[in-house]
C-alpha cells in the first residue's frame, strides 16, 4: 500500500482558504501544509495552527509572484515588484543580475526567518507558482534553505502527462536538488495526474483547499466571480489503496 503526503499550499495566504486548510487537517484529507509568509492572513493563521494542533506539520512556500515583498531591495526589481507589490511577471528562463539574485537571496531568508520567528519549525520547502524550481532562482532558495536547517523540499512534478522536453527538464532538477543534499519523494503530483492510475509509493500530492460560494470544501482551481472554483477536496485514504505521512516521516 502506497505512503504518501497531501500538502496543502497557500497557508496564511487569506482568511478563507487558511481556515480551508485547517478544515482538511481536522478531516484526515491533508498531512501538511505550507505557509507564506506574505500572505495577508500570517498571524492569524499561525494562531490558528496553534489552536488546532498542526504547528509541527508546516513549511514555507517560497514567494515571488505575489502579494507584498518583506524586504525593500526586492521592490526595486522591476521584473518581480511592481508599485510595492509582487506582479506575478517572473520569467524563469531570463538570467538574473548581481543585484536581483542578491535581493532574492534577503527576500527568502526573510521569509524563511519570519515563519521561524513565530515559534514554528519549518519541516519542508516548496513556493508558489513553483518559483524554486526555475534554474536561476532554485540555487538561491535551496541556499537559504540550508542556512535555516531546512533539509527537505518538493520536487519537479514527475506523474502525469508531460511532454518528452519537459520530463527531461524535470528530471534533471530532480537529480540536482538531491546531489545539492535536499531529501525528496520519489514523485510529486497533482490530483488530475493520480485519478486514473494507481498511485505510486513515496508520492507528494499538492492541493489548494478553500471553499467554494456554497461553502463545500474544495480543491481550488481558480477564481470565478469573487468565489474560488475547484473540485471536491477528496478522502484519498478512503478513495484509494494509500495510507498517509508527512513530510517530517520523510
Amino acid at each position: 500500500m502506497a505512503r504518501i503526503i497531501i500538502n496543502a499550499d497557500d497557508f496564511g495566504l487569506n482568511e478563507h482558504c487558511s481556515r480551508a486548510i485547517a478544515q482538511a487537517f481536522r478531516e484526515g484529507k491533508i498531512t501538511d501544509t505550507t505557509m507564506m509568509s506574505t500572505g495577508e492572513y500570517f498571524d492569524e493563521a499561525v494562531e490558528l495552527a496553534k489552536e488546532q494542533g498542526f504547528i509541527d506539520k508546516i513549511g514555507i512556500h517560497l514567494n515571488l509572484t505575489e502579494g507584498e515583498p518583506l524586504t525593500e531591495d526586492i521592490k526595486c526589481c522591476s521584473r518581480f515588484v511592481t508599485d510595492g507589490r509582487f506582479n506575478k511577471q517572473y520569467d524563469r528562463k531570463k538570467k538574473l543580475t548581481k543585484e536581483e539574485k542578491s535581493a532574492i537571496y534577503k527576500e527568502l531568508t526573510a521569509q524563511v526567518e519570519k515563519i521561524q520567528n513565530a515559534g514554528i519549525t519549518i519541516t519542508h520547502a516548496d513556493s508558489h507558482h513553483h518559483i524554486h524550481t526555475g534554474i536561476f532562482v532554485a540555487p538561491i532558495a535551496v541556499k537559504v534553505c540550508k542556512e535555516h536547517w531546512i533539509n527537505k523540499m518538493r520536487l519537479h512534478r514527475n506523474l502525469g502527462q508531460i511532454n518528452a522536453i519537459k520530463r527531461f527538464v524535470k528530471k534533471r532538477y530532480n537529480h540536482w536538488l538531491c546531489k545539492q543534499g535536499m531529501i525528496t519523494t520519489d514523485y510529486f503530483a497533482y490530483i488530475v495526474d493520480i485519478e486514473n492510475v494507481d498511485i505510486p509509493d513515496n508520492t507528494e500530492i499538492m492541493v489548494h483547499p478553500d471553499f467554494d460560494k456554497n461553502g463545500v470544501l474544495i480543491d481550488r482551481h481558480g477564481v470565478e466571480n469573487g468565489f474560488p472554483i475547484g473540485t471536491k477536496l477528496p478522502d484519498l485514504r478512503a478513495e484509494r489503496k494509500v495510507t498517509l505521512k508527512g513530510y517530517a516521516e520523510l
